[in-house]
């Protein structure tokens, strides 16, 4: 009777833990429990009408009314401070005025200050400051997507985004228009990252910046005090630094040799960029010249303004030959694949000058890779890319050479560089190099590394 009398309490208290268990929150309804004081809405308005223009979420960060959103959610206020305000809602149906302090342009973040005091706030995991948190891991992304109300998103965290050179998280998840800026956390509810996008096209793909750059955000802002006066000159000056930094790393990666046909052509070496390959033979009817191409994008752009996501970076090579054409017809259809085409990253008469291009038949000098001549006139001509008029020793090529400034960032331009093959009549190599938003010298020591990678190797 002893030992029942013992296995009957054991038994009575392992049911009490198991009902104390059911009855307490647990993964999502835990962190969801907690996490409405801390969320809020926030809304951009135009200040005259006092009617929204967009919604988006951000998180508390302090107690004395900091909190976290994307810039891409305040750019408007940023760019156009007399024309936009925001303006918070909390999900107790409190709202008020929002400051925007500070931006991180790069890493699509801003830190803004709201009318909260002693309320409560997130934290950040420490292991995903450290970047030790293991692949695989629960989390909770919170917002308000399409202004529906405070929403829970469960997900995976997979890890930091290959081939990519901004730095995000690949977590899978739902992450819905309205939902940008809000936090994704961990089972503790301690910020892993910041909602930021979601992949088009693919299914529960979705992307969030590392808490470790909102942290910085945060630290920076402090140390920084009082706010910057102008942040649209902030902003402008993060955009030239940060396009800088990319296209000096693009620059010391350099280029490689990779086998197209007969040719040699330039390729990068740099681990941020997708190469994909494609080919015309399977089109119908029949070509009549064949066409195989590389293409490599650098996943690279920022968000700028509503109608300008601007930063990235191409570069494509074709190997065309014919099959029955004459040279002229070839020539004919190597023009229409030379077509500078050079790509805008938003509305063209509101950012971009005249787009200016020069064209020429040149050939590498052999001091082209070392000179390093500047300008800041996209009008100057072609050869500031190549030296000298072709030599029986060089490789011919037709050079098309395109850019356009930027009218509110001086100094930078998107500029595209097209080079076509001359040394033979019925196949030839058309090579591309796209370049958004890069100072003229910068661009102009890149171009004339890039020619300088093409070959013939007969």
């Amino acid at each position: 009777m002893r030992a029942l009398r013992g296995w009957g309490a054991v038994a009575a208290v392992l049911c009490s833990i198991t009902q104390a268990a059911a009855e307490a929150p647990s993964g999502a309804e835990g962190v969801y429990a907690s996490a409405p004081p801390r969320l809020l809405q926030i809304r951009t308005l135009v200040a005259d009408a006092g009617r929204q223009t967009s919604t988006g979420s951000g998180f508390l960060v302090s107690p004395d009314g900091l909190a976290i959103t994307n810039y891409h959610v305040v750019s408007d206020v940023a760019l156009e401070p007399k024309t936009y305000r925001l303006e918070y809602t909390a999900a107790d149906g409190t709202h008020g005025d929002v400051s925007l302090l500070a931006v991180d342009l790069p890493n699509d973040l801003a830190l803004i200050r709201v009318d909260k005091h002693d309320a409560p706030y997130f934290s950040f995991d420490k292991a995903a400051l450290d970047g030790t948190l293991q692949k695989g891991e629960r989390l909770y992304s919170l917002g308000n997507p399409l202004d529906l109300g405070f929403t829970i998103i469960e997900g995976t965290y997979n890890g930091l985004v290959e081939h990519s050179y901004n730095e995000h998280i690949h977590f899978t998840g739902a992450l819905n228009p309205g939902m940008s800026g809000g936090p994704a956390v961990n089972a503790q509810g301690q910020v892993v990252g910041v909602n930021v996008a979601t992949r088009r096209g693919g299914q529960l793909i979705s992307f969030l910046v590392p808490a470790r750059f909102a942290a910085a955000l945060l630290e920076r802002s402090r140390a920084r005090n009082p706010a910057p006066a102008d942040l649209r000159k902030d902003v402008t000056a993060q955009l030239a630094a940060w396009r800088a930094e990319l296209y000096h790393a693009f620059a010391e990666q350099g280029f490689r040799a990779a086998s197209l046909g007969t040719y040699q052509a330039p390729e990068t070496r740099a681990s941020w960029f997708e190469c994909w390959s494609q080919t015309n033979a399977s089109a119908s009817p029949k070509p009549r010249a064949s066409i195989n191409s590389t293409t490599c994008t650098a996943d690279a752009s920022v968000f700028v303004a509503s109608d300008l996501n601007t930063g990235a970076v191409q570069i494509s090579n074709s190997y065309a030959k014919s099959t029955d054409l004459n040279e002229f017809q070839f020539a004919t259809a190597l023009s229409q694949l030379a077509q500078p085409r050079l790509t805008t990253g938003g509305s063209f008469r509101k950012w971009y000058t005249p787009q200016r291009c020069v064209e020429d038949f040149v050939g590498l000098a052999p001091s082209a890779a070392t000179n390093d001549g500047s300008s800041a006139n996209a009008g100057n001509d072609s050869k500031m890319l190549v030296a000298a008029k072709p030599s029986s020793a060089q490789l011919p090529l037709r050079v098309i050479w395109c850019a356009q400034g930027y009218r509110e960032f001086e100094g930078l331009y998107d500029v595209v560089l097209v080079a076509v093959t001359q040394d033979h009549g019925d196949e030839a190599l058309v090579s591309r190099l796209s370049l958004q938003a890069i100072a003229y010298d910068d661009a102009m020591r890149l171009g004339r590394s890039f020619l300088k990678g093409l070959q013939v190797v007969r």
